[in-house]
């Protein structure tokens, strides 16, 4: 019961924090649901139809008893806003296919405006349904329509279909126009808000009303305390069609609890006002800052209330103000550990959150349209939680390329959680929701808690990253993205693995005298793969090298392939000869400082190289980008230098 009493708790925090954005933006009140409205009814406050007009995607907060808000099957009336199939007394006289409910709604409004809490925008509506004439008005509207006196299940005249026939769902092609909801509008002189679903003194007025029709006390599991039983919990959790519950024992005849308990209430008790108020906050919560995949969710939040950073959508692009500070070259290191404290450290604080506020983490699934379940649950406070976000941007810290005012750069961050998903799967992902949520389920905990990143995942990553002639001419940028996003990987995967021999730290800058040999192979790679990009800029323009369409082939024999390449290269390197041979030089004697780093044995090994592979390969391209020969000589290329060269590219 933890995580409902975090949510029950998250509710009166929000409701207090948030009590003066829109009424659509605030927390759902209790007694309400969400729902999609069709069709928009517009009366006066004498019950007189006026207009209607059909709404497009519309979600509307509409009051409900505990029986209507999470019913499934059965006939049972929404308070106020309803399908035509219970508010039009003239439905079934119309040819309805379903089973009418509009004596449930009619009584239900009758008793609600009998009560001491009844308001003159609910006595107006039901003046006006009270006539039974709702389908004919609609008609008359040409919002809904008939034939001889039918409501017609299908568009069979020529040109396009009305409105309320492109909104409804359709089965086989049929479609029933009494599924439409009916959402109202009372106009009266002097008042300025029509809209009875943003309307507070409405739903207050609902929530009172609703509050002296309670069931059973019990002890509520959550707060402790004698108060009504729930006995139908809410579905819609994480959009306005989800039939899910977490919550739900009405399976009397099977063993949804049969075997341990004799009823319901034995397994537990959770008061109405506590149900209703967790799974508010829940779908409050979900809808302002939830991951989605597919019907797969993660939430993290501050039970306070406050603003919590996303730990699968953190953004660091801007954390670095100008290329001065992200210099290749000079304390990288340091410069990136400095601005991730500064980040993170700004979350906490005056008017942030509290280093020991409750954080709690929530993971959801469903495996039936009818049953959600808890997937993942923790709690923390928020300068742990904070912490291990740290971790992460510290760990997977790499050379990422990504859009900075509509121009591709390289900047050191984490990539998101999206992105690796992509980096790891690609177009499988597109095919495959299953495997996207496994995917997800499992690093997610690596971004919250820490834990080490799955070697598969980073073997993934690796051979994507590798197979250079699996991308089109096109998608270069994707390339680039997904070799940035495997180095990040595989650094992370290093720095955490408790294996010992595999536990390392690598700097996010070209280390020029690490002389491992995977890391020295890398950087051969990267260097011939820019001679030829330079020599073919002279004359034949742009295509894969030598280097790229050899690469995976390198990965797996790089001694013999490198024998290859290096024989394709000399035609280039005699062009450069004779048009730049200042940087011919350099490139020579940049190419015989790597290899008088090898090892004899391990420069004639064919044996294949690992992850490590990349690193060495990323930052020496990322080296010579960023660096130019003067008379012979390799120097750093200034800022406007550097700026000239980034060019527009596509969405990352």
């Amino acid at each position: 019961m933890s995580w409902l009493t975090k949510l029950y708790e998250t509710y009166e925090q929000a409701k207090i924090r948030y009590d003066d954005l829109p009424i659509d933006q605030q927390v759902m009140p209790i007694s309400h649901t969400l729902q999609n409205a069709h069709v928009h009814v517009v009366i006066n406050d004498k019950g007189e139809f006026l207009r209607a007009q059909v709404l497009e995607k519309t979600q509307v907060v509409l009051p409900a008893t505990e029986q209507s808000a999470g019913r499934s099957s059965g006939l049972c009336a929404h308070a106020l806003a309803d399908k035509i199939q219970y508010v039009a007394g003239d439905y079934a006289a119309s040819g309805g296919i379903k089973k009418p409910g509009f004596d449930l709604y009619l009584t239900q409004l009758r008793n609600w405006v009998a009560s001491d809490f009844k308001h003159n925008a609910v006595q107006a509506i039901l003046s006006y349904v009270e006539k039974g004439q709702l389908v004919k008005d609609l008609i008359a509207a040409k919002i809904m329509f008939a034939h001889d006196n039918q409501l017609l299940t299908q568009w069979q005249d020529d040109g396009e279909a009305p409105a309320l026939f492109k909104v409804l769902p359709k089965e086989k092609g049929q479609l029933d126009q009494g599924s439409a909801l009916v959402c109202w509008s009372v106009e009266t002189k002097g008042i300025a808000q029509s809209k009875t679903w943003l309307d507070e003194t409405i739903q207050q007025s609902w929530i009172d009303y609703e509050s002296q029709n309670g069931g059973e006390k019990a002890l509520c599991f959550v707060t402790g305390n004698e108060q009504v039983v729930a006995t139908n919990h809410p579905s819609k959790i994480r959009h306005s069609g989800d039939k899910a519950k977490l919550i739900s024992a009405n399976d009397t005849s099977g063993f949804t609890f049969r075997g341990k308990f004799l009823t319901v209430n034995d397994a537990a008790n959770v008061s109405f006002e506590v149900t209703q108020k967790a799974h508010n906050a829940l779908r409050w919560l979900l809808a302002k800052q939830g991951y989605r995949t597919g019907e797969q969710v993660y939430l993290a939040w501050a039970v306070s209330g406050k603003e919590t950073p996303a730990p699968t959508e953190l953004n660091l692009m801007n954390l670095f103000a100008s290329t001065e500070e992200v210099d290749h070259q000079k304390n990288l290191g340091e410069s990136y550990a400095e601005q991730l404290n500064r980040y993170f450290s700004g979350m906490v604080g005056h008017n942030k959150l509290e280093a020991n506020e409750q954080i709690a983490l929530l993971g959801l699934d469903s495996a039936t349209p009818g049953r959600m379940g808890i997937i993942y649950y923790r709690e923390t406070i928020a300068q742990e939680f904070i912490d291990q976000l740290h971790k992460w941007q510290w760990d997977l810290g790499w050379w990422q390329r990504v859009k900075k005012n509509e121009r591709a750069t390289w900047l050191p961050c984490a990539p998101s959680l999206y992105k690796v998903l992509d980096s790891v799967y690609g177009d499988v992902l597109k095919s495959s929701e299953t495997l996207k949520k496994n995917l997800v389920a499992r690093l997610y905990p690596c971004i919250v808690e820490g834990q080490p990143i799955p070697i598969d995942i980073v073997n993934n990553a690796f051979q994507r990253a590798t197979n250079r002639v699996a991308y089109k001419s096109e998608q270069t940028w994707l390339w680039l993205q997904n070799l940035g996003i495997a180095c990040a990987l595989y650094k992370g995967y290093c720095k955490r693995t408790a294996n010992l021999t595999h536990k390392k730290d690598y700097n996010m800058a070209l280390q020029e005298t690490y002389a491992s040999r995977d890391y020295l192979f890398g950087r051969l790679l990267a260097t011939a793969n820019k001679i030829e990009q330079v020599a073919l800029s002279i004359g034949e323009g742009n295509r894969l090298t030598t280097a790229e369409r050899y690469m995976n082939r390198f990965v797996s024999k790089p001694a013999s392939t490198w024998l290859t390449i290096s024989t394709a290269l000399q035609p280039y390197q005699q062009r450069l000869h004779s048009r730049l041979s200042g940087y011919d030089s350099a490139t020579k004697k940049l190419v015989s400082s790597i290899t008088d780093m090898f090892e004899i044995d391990e420069f004639t090994s064919d044996k294949k190289l690992s992850p490590e592979f990349l690193l060495g390969f990323h930052s020496q391209m990322l080296w010579l980008e960023q660096h130019k020969v003067v008379k012979g000589e390799w120097v750093n290329k200034t800022d406007s230098e550097l700026l000239a060269e980034e060019q527009p590219t596509q969405v990352l």
